[in-house]
């Protein structure tokens, strides 16, 4: 599996740079090959990580799971 560093200062960022989602990014890079994102702090420090998956119909799964727990956490913070 390809390894895939990302700092994420610089990521997001841009991101907000180009007005583009993350999951925008993240389905130009499927090319039928899982792929380990590691999101990095300034210091090199490991934050989170992501396994973008082979195809982009299970990537549009993970999304809608990830969107529904962010939810879920907001909820629960008021």
């Amino acid at each position: 599996m390809q390894k895939i560093e990302i700092k994420a200062d610089q990521f997001f960022e841009l991101l907000k740079l180009k007005d583009t989602s993350m999951w925008e990014i993240f389905a130009q890079m499927i090319d039928g090959n899982e792929k380990e994102i590691i999101f990095l702090d300034g210091e090199d420090k490991i934050l989170f990580n992501y396994i973008l998956p082979s195809t982009k119909e299970k990537m549009e799964e993970d999304r809608k799971e990830f969107s529904k727990q962010f939810a879920d956490k907001l909820a629960n913070l008021n």
